[in-house]
């Protein structure tokens, strides 16, 4: 690649940054906007907001509201679903510390669930 077209390849941004609108959000889902308003209304989701006010979301809130419709079409309800996601982020956060500590130790873990 020559290096023009290196200074013209753009970067995406970080998973946290909140880069769309609830329009694109909902079409990147598949969902109306308002069941991402709803989705904010029962706390499972809290998305930027710019100065004026607008609804902001980030790849990683796109992917956590993938996980919120996953989980609802197997019949969770919304209460139901703020605890699974409240225990995946308590068990990842457990794994990182884990992992912090001992390097080493996350390699036995993935080996004995297995």
């Amino acid at each position: 690649m020559q290096e023009s077209e290196q200074n013209l390849k753009m970067e995406e941004p970080p998973t946290s940054r909140a880069v769309y609108s609830m329009a694109v959000a909902a079409e990147l889902l598949g969902l109306p906007p308002a069941t991402l308003r709803l989705y904010e209304r029962k706390g499972l989701l809290t998305p930027a907001r710019t100065e004026g006010g607008t609804r902001r979301y980030s790849a990683d809130d796109i992917e956590r509201m993938r996980r919120v419709a996953d989980l609802q079409g197997d019949g969770v309800n919304l209460a139901g679903i703020g605890k699974v996601l409240d225990l995946e982020g308590e068990n990842a956060a457990l794994r990182r510390e884990i992992a912090e500590r001992d390097p080493g130790a996350e390699a036995l873990s993935d080996e004995e669930s297995a």
